[in-house]
């Protein structure tokens, strides 16, 4: 699990099993920024979405992004770069 505060996740297989336990953990870390490229990008941070507003009773703030077709891993590793969040980036593959 990285430290970083920002993360651009790799989706290499699209929206699956585990994604909850990932963003529980980011949660945890206190990640403020997750920005999604690949396989089903705009569905994987969606659900990112919902499982950071659980059932409403104590949501966690945290911005998301989606890079779909031609956008490119590089495109969101700039942009989280961009995003004024102090620390790095970490690049995670799910």
């Amino acid at each position: 699990m990285p430290s970083a505060r920002k993360i651009v996740l790799h989706s290499t297989s699209g929206l699956r099993p585990g994604l909850d336990a990932l963003v529980a953990e980011w949660m945890a870390a206190g990640v403020q920024y997750v920005g999604v490229v690949g396989v089903d990008a705009e569905d994987v941070e969606e659900a990112i979405d919902w499982f950071c507003i659980g059932d409403g009773a104590n949501p966690y703030d945290m911005l998301t992004a989606s890079h779909a077709y031609p956008e490119s891993m590089e495109d969101a590793i700039a942009l989280a770069t961009q995003i004024d969040i102090p620390g790095e980036v970490a690049i995670v593959e799910f």
